[in-house]
């Protein structure tokens, strides 16, 4: 399961063992022991695993998986909750949160291991869901009275990379006419996430309906096959 995990517990000792198992599978990872830091860089940087400890300074384990099952790169990322307690209530908190799986104080290597076997098919699935593929579309955006045109530089199942004929701010939601080659085009919604050169957006797509994801599917994936070959 080769990939980047984020680590987040002020323990930096288990921050550390968790790592060094974690390596030892080829899975790198970012470790950080302020939980505050983590909001940042969880808008940021896509991961394939998330390790985060329930007992933090604000915003402690639970607190961070409802801001990151709210939206954004790692909506569906599994996340494994770090505790010390056999709590049943705290427990049912953690997972109505969106926490996938549970990870037990004293952290014991073949635990880890276990999560991580676990956790693979979903791993496999996030990383192919994010896959950026190099592929150029014509591309009608629509916000408000703003309208631009433009064309991708890369998809995935995730968002797009487009360059564009004017700019629109980050955080806007947006209707974007994707015009893929051969097929009908595809209606989405998108929101800015982040703005580069001037006129290039990177936008996630959000609130996807299943024929969007079937007509998106049917589109990238023979191209990320293609790729993986």
């Amino acid at each position: 399961m080769p990939g980047r995990a984020l680590i987040v517990d002020d323990d930096a000792a288990t921050c550390e063992l968790i790592q060094e198992v974690l390596r030892s599978v080829d899975v790198e990872s970012l470790t950080l022991t302020h939980s505050g830091q983590a909001v940042t860089c969880l808008v940021r940087e896509k991961f394939d695993a998330i390790f985060l400890d329930v007992n933090m300074p604000a915003p402690n384990g639970i607190e961070l998986t409802k801001k990151i099952r709210s939206g954004g790169l790692n909506v569906s990322t599994p996340i494994m909750v770090i505790t010390g307690e056999d709590d049943r209530a705290l427990l049912g908190r953690a997972f109505e949160a969106g926490a996938n799986f549970f990870l037990y104080k004293p952290v014991d290597r073949h635990d880890i291991l276990r999560l991580v076997r676990a956790t693979t098919d979903s791993v496999e699935q996030e990383r192919r869901r994010f896959r950026r593929i190099k592929v150029s579309c014509n591309v009608s955006i629509e916000s408000g009275d703003m309208k631009l045109n433009g064309t991708t530089l890369d998809m995935s199942f995730g968002g797009m990379f487009v360059q564009v004929s004017g700019s629109l701010p980050a955080g806007t939601l947006a209707q974007v006419a994707i015009h893929v080659p051969h097929r009908p085009p595809l209606y989405l919604a998108a929101r800015v996430l982040r703005i580069a050169s001037g006129d290039c957006l990177g936008m996630q797509f959000e609130n996807i309906s299943p024929p969007q994801s079937k007509g998106l599917q049917e589109f990238l994936l023979p191209l990320i096959l293609a790729k993986s070959v």
